[in-house]
């Protein structure tokens, strides 16, 4: 084999292995490989947030705050790895909420270990509460099981616990679903209800994807995803 051919035979093997471990190209507006990498589109801030240990690579990538992913390669070890999401602020005390309610669409892996959920904040960052609408794989909420609960619009079993630096309230939702609308003010309401919590301000809103593990590369997409506050 002459030495321009055994060039043009290595340089082709070398494009297979790097396709093989690069992340599939996205045709998108905006993208980061950095952890802490973000964007701010149409009143929305999105996160790459790779925030736990022993993590791999992610990237994230949108075209706008309502379609988004990421593909991410983590290892399949216990832990969060990483909670990629968009986020709204509202900045509103609950009992002056009119309405707040957020639709979703997703397209998640059929491997890995994962949650869609969002992460809902009040501004003193005193109360979080998780509402999980899909699950995969060796995860779970943080804290002991307390009731079921029908409200927001899904039937959820619901969890109460605390990570050392605020409460945790996991509504964990009785069967996945990639898509639907949920009625936050009403789930707010509910743990006011109870007792758990006060008439907070309401923060940030997020939704997005808490990865345990993505091994080989895994693909998570958002169709489409609003939060309308009033």
């Amino acid at each position: 084999m002459r030495k321009t051919s055994r060039i043009a035979v290595l340089t082709g093997v070398l494009t297979i292995i790097t396709g093989l471990l690069a992340p599939p190209a996205h045709a998108a507006v905006w993208s980061s490989t950095d952890r802490w990498g973000t964007w701010t589109n149409g009143g929305y801030t999105l996160y790459n947030n790779i925030w736990g240990s022993g993590a791999g690579p992610q990237t994230i990538w949108a075209n706008s705050f309502s379609n988004w992913g990421v593909w991410a390669n983590h290892p399949n070890t216990g832990g969060v790895k990483a909670y990629p999401n968009a986020t709204k602020y509202v900045g509103r005390r609950i009992s002056t909420l009119g309405n707040v309610t957020s639709t979703f669409n997703v397209t998640v892996p059929g491997g890995g270990a994962y949650t869609t959920a969002y992460d809902i904040w009040d501004t003193n960052h005193a109360y979080e509460i998780m509402l999980w609408m899909n699950k995969r794989g060796a995860v779970g909420p943080l804290g002991s099981r307390q009731t079921s609960a029908s409200v927001g619009g899904h039937s959820w079993d619901v969890y109460r616990g605390s990570n050392g630096s605020n409460q945790v309230f996991s509504f964990v939702r009785t069967g996945n679903t990639n898509s639907g609308t949920v009625d936050v003010r009403a789930v707010l309401n509910w743990l006011r209800g109870n007792g758990w919590m006060g008439d907070v301000t309401l923060g940030d809103v997020q939704f997005g994807y808490e990865i345990t593990s993505a091994s080989g590369g895994l693909d998570f997409t958002t169709n489409n995803f609003s939060v309308s506050a009033s």
